[in-house]
């Protein structure tokens, strides 16, 4: 396991198995989302084998499968939410913590600077300048709703 911590209380990772969660669970973690969909890993690690063992280490879990290439603005707003209602620090995983870090760019469109948003997940590896337009574009939009 591999926690790239985006900021004090939001973190990636690369797939995890269930018997990470003790460990996500000790490192202060309070809920984990899960962006990858069951169509694209192996039955031990669906989402309701994963939930399960989530639950049993007394985590929140939330599925918020991201199809890689067809975000939607559900999944931003699913994230948004399960980060809202955490108690605590969340944990995301993905196959490579890529779709986690582009979600959590597309969801702060406009709460911080867009050249933040896109240097903090490359501090890891994951090169998200390709979005910095749709960064940009969701950083006016909020503003604009907030006028």
């Amino acid at each position: 396991m591999d926690i790239r911590a985006l900021t004090p209380t939001y973190a990636v990772s690369p797939q995890i198995e269930p018997s990470d969660l003790a460990a996500i669970k000790a490192a202060g973690f309070t809920t984990v989302i899960d962006n990858r969909p069951d169509g694209e890993i192996p039955p031990h690690l669906h989402t309701d084998v994963m939930k399960a063992a989530a639950e049993a280490e007394g985590l929140t879990f939330v599925a918020n499968p991201v199809i890689g290439g067809a975000l939607t603005q559900e999944n931003l707003r699913a994230q948004a939410a399960a980060l809202a209602e955490a108690t605590g620090p969340v944990f995301a995983y993905c196959a490579s913590g890529n779709r986690c870090s582009v979600v959590w760019a597309l969801m702060n469109a406009g709460q911080a600077s867009t050249d933040d948003l896109i240097n903090t997940p490359a501090k890891f590896g994951y090169n998200l300048e390709h979005l910095r337009g749709q960064i940009d574009a969701l950083a006016a939009e909020a503003e604009a709703d907030r006028i």
